[in-house]
């Protein structure tokens, strides 16, 4: 195999099987952000800039 063949490999790989890796990754973290059970959370990080320090 050479130098230039190994790089066409490369990049037809990165070209197909990167672009779903990323799709799915960015899917995952879509849906993990997203989850009913993380809205408590994302409410309280909303919010916390209008905690007084006194309130506890």
């Amino acid at each position: 195999m050479t130098d230039h063949s190994t790089y066409e490999f490369l990049r037809q790989l990165a070209d197909s099987w990167g672009l779903l890796a990323m799709v799915l990754l960015w899917l995952g973290f879509a849906l993990w952000a997203f989850r009913p059970s993380a809205r408590s959370h994302h409410e309280d990080a909303a919010n916390m800039i209008f905690k007084d320090e006194n309130d506890g």
